[in-house]
């Protein structure tokens, strides 16, 4: 693999590049999950990447899509001063789509990729505007997940891809997806949310963020919807100055949007197309003449004048405008306001500068700033819309990076060990090992998944990693699931460490098999709780099922509440929460909990537990993950 540059725009790419890996090994449409096993250590397996403890690897193959050790990447040799670093390719696949209060099409695998993809995509995010957000749909959407959400799990989980986090602030929709080998590696997840409509008071314009660190990285996406109508740039433009200045994170890495290595900024900006009449506009189109569309574009305009787009890349416009469409067709709109075609829907990037910063690497009139504090470079891979899309008047726009780094964080906190299989209930007993910096909580717990689980909270049953006092100078520990914990079927199950203090799951296992006997286990394992939350007008209900082949809803992880709410169980099983109030308000909040039960046999009576695994009442992120 070449030595990119610091940021490489690749707007000379029609498409998206074609699998490289043999067409036996190409994911197709549909995922292959039955017959899925590895051992602990598993094929392919990179020190980077350790999902568990070293074993010697099975012969059974694992299918590219799940396979967290996929051979991506290079050496670049040390000198005699510096040491050999390993680099790691990132690859990053940004959608956004203002969907017009739309339902979700039948079939989203092409806007995702998956038709095509290699299997090497590392995460998706998700950013859609004008989400029905009337009063009934939000309603509706407390009892069950939000459509769009759902619909992007269940396409997503069986490739293996986990909601790592969501926000939503009525019709503004972010969703984080990645590989559930990577979650141990995703830390300080947090979600802000800026209103901007009617002075700041009304969330149908505004901008919704998620940060995180990845791999010891810090990355930020902001997913924005602007204000409309060709006089209102300048007001778009203080829009966005005002988004950055409100969005403010807890820790010490990363404050403020633009102090991340890596922030990608993406939705309906609605910048539009100056000067030029309609038929002008629609003449340059139809002769594929769009690079003379390109100097009276907003937002290319405001590059040359605006201090607080400095540094931010996007790649050439290829495509043809974006909006604005008669819904059920690829004609533009012919109605009476006849809105001129315009680039409303649009995705930039941009890389944190050192103070020292050296020469730039222009793309367009504009680049990203080299000397980088991170050493993270990305590469766009394809800028595109999708035209086969008309649900709405706005067509989706897709991206793909590969961002290229040494891994800072490669241990997980906590590794698990799990035998290949699990034939009888006297095998359900999974070890794990602490890292020195992790901070242990008696509430965190190790949740069994079925392959293709949707979220931390799609659990067939889990255990308490309970730490008791003459534990406290052990390295290694152990834990047993009951019968009633254990499915009734076979599949091919994973293990997550989940940690209360930090919100996220901190180490997961690779998939092992689960085959017992029926004489075995007549017991059913109990159904994860459903929850709901609201924080800053976003409503999102999460509701799971056991041992589904398609788990049920899921919802991202919440906020790190300061007074967790307690709840007990009987016999390991989660508490099913109860709705208490519900505001749909502009700045209510929704939250669910659970009523006190008596705590387990043998777990010391009149002793507390914590909220059955993955439920926390506040919804906001916080210095957590998933």
């Amino acid at each position: 693999m070449e030595n990119q540059d610091q940021s490489t725009p690749d707007g000379a790419m029609a498409s998206c590049p074609k699998p490289q890996l043999p067409a036996a090994a190409k994911p197709s449409g549909e995922p292959v999950l039955a017959n899925i096993k590895a051992g602990p250590k598993g094929p392919g397996h990179h020190p980077v990447r350790a999902a568990s403890v070293p074993h010697a690897p099975t012969a059974r193959s694992v299918p590219p899509h799940l396979n967290p050790h996929s051979q991506r990447a290079f050496s670049v040799a040390g000198t005699a001063d510096t040491p050999p670093q390993t680099v790691e390719d990132f690859r990053v696949h940004i959608i956004t789509w203002n969907v017009g209060s739309a339902m979700p099409p039948d079939d989203m695998t092409a806007l995702l990729g998956l038709n095509v993809g290699d299997g090497n995509t590392d995460m998706y995010i998700i950013g859609l505007q004008e989400v029905n957000s009337m009063i009934n749909k939000r309603l509706k959407d407390v009892l069950f997940t939000d459509q769009w959400s759902e619909v992007c799990m269940e396409r997503l989980s069986p490739f293996g891809y986990v909601l790592v986090t969501s926000q939503r602030m009525q019709g503004v929709l972010l969703l984080v997806f990645a590989k559930y080998y990577h979650l141990p590696f995703l830390r300080g997840v947090q979600t802000e949310t800026t209103r901007t409509g009617l002075g700041g008071y009304w969330g149908n314009k505004g901008g919704v963020s998620a940060r995180m660190s990845v791999f010891g990285h810090t990355i930020c996406f902001l997913n924005c919807h602007l204000p409309a109508h060709m006089e209102n740039s300048d007001q778009r433009m203080e829009d966005f100055e005002s988004i950055l200045q409100q969005q403010q994170f807890e820790g010490q890495a990363a404050t403020g949007v633009l102090d991340h290595d890596v922030v990608f900024w993406f939705g309906d900006l609605n910048f539009r197309i100056d000067d030029l009449e309609m038929q002008v506009v629609k003449s340059a189109i139809e002769n594929n003449k769009l690079s003379m569309l390109w100097e009276k574009d907003q937002l290319n305009m405001a590059k040359d004048s605006e201090t607080v787009l400095e540094g931010f890349l996007e790649g050439p416009l290829k495509f043809p405008p974006t909006y604005k469409f008669d819904v059920g067709t690829d004609t533009y709109d012919t109605s009476g306001k006849k809105r001129k075609p315009a680039w409303t829907d649009r995705i930039l990037w941009r890389l944190r500068a050192t103070a020292a910063a050296g020469s730039t690497h222009n793309a367009g009139k504009r680049g990203s700033m080299s000397g980088l504090t991170s050493g993270t470079k990305v590469t766009q891979h394809c800028y595109r819309s999708h035209m086969e899309y008309t649900v709405s008047d706005h067509k989706p726009v897709s991206s793909i990076y590969t961002l290229q780094f040494p891994y800072k964080v490669d241990i997980p906190l906590v590794t698990l060990i799990v035998e290949d299989e699990w034939n009888s209930i006297a095998d359900a007993i999974a070890r794990f090992k602490v890292a020195p910096n992790y901070s242990r909580s008696s509430w965190d717990w190790i949740g069994l998944y079925k392959v293709g689980f949707k979220h931390h909270k799609d659990y067939v049953g889990y255990v308490w990693a309970k730490q008791e006092e003459a534990e406290f100078q052990r390295q290694e520990h152990q834990v047993t699931f009951t019968e009633e914990e254990l499915p009734k079927g076979s599949g091919d199950f994973i293990l997550g460490y989940y940690s209360n203090n930090m919100s996220t799951i901190v180490g997961v296992t690779e998939p092992f098999q689960i085959q017992l006997p029926s004489s075995d286990h007549d017991g059913s394992a109990s159904d994860s709780s459903d929850f709901s939350s609201e924080d800053d007008s976003t409503v999102v209900l999460m509701k799971t099922r056991s041992r589904s082949p398609s788990p049920g809803k899921g919802k991202h992880r919440s906020h790190r509440s300061q007074s967790p709410s307690h709840s007990r169980s009987h016999s390991g099983s989660p508490v099913q929460p109860k709705m208490k109030g519900l505001n749909l308000g502009e700045g209510s909040s929704a939250t669910a909990e659970s009523n006190a039960t008596e705590r387990p046999a043998g777990g010391g009576g009149g002793s507390q537990l914590p909220s059955a695994p993955g439920e926390n009442p506040s919804s906001q992120a916080g210095e957590s993950g998933l």
